[in-house]
C-alpha cells in the first residue's frame, strides 16, 4: 500500500505508523461519565468501505496525517494534514 505524503510525496506503508480511527471524537477532558471514556479508549466500529484514520510518518517528515482509505480495497482516497500538526 503507497500513502500520498502531501510533504515527502508517495511512499510505501512501511514508512507510516498507524494512529487509530479519525472519526472518534474525544470527550471534553472535564467529562467525568466513565462509559464516554470507556467508548472513546475502547469500542471501535469495523467498517467496510471509506473511512477516516490517522497516520504519522515516522520515518518521513513526521507530519501526522488523514488519510481516507478504503477498507476492502486498501486504495487510499485522500490524504490531508492533521490541522495542529498532531493527533
Amino acid at each position: 500500500m503507497k500513502i500520498e505524503c502531501p510533504f515527502c510525496g508517495k511512499r510505501d506503508h512501511s514508512e507510516f505508523t498507524y494512529k487509530g480511527d479519525a472519526t472518534v471524537a474525544r470527550p471534553d477532558h472535564s467529562e467525568q461519565d466513565l462509559d464516554r471514556w470507556n467508548d472513546y479508549v475502547f469500542q471501535r466500529t469495523n467498517p467496510k468501505g471509506a473511512h477516516k484514520e490517522y497516520w504519522h510518518h515516522t520515518n518521513g517528515c513526521r507530519k501526522f496525517l488523514i488519510a481516507e482509505r478504503d477498507t476492502v480495497s486498501h486504495k487510499i482516497n485522500s490524504v490531508t494534514l492533521v490541522q495542529g500538526g498532531g493527533k
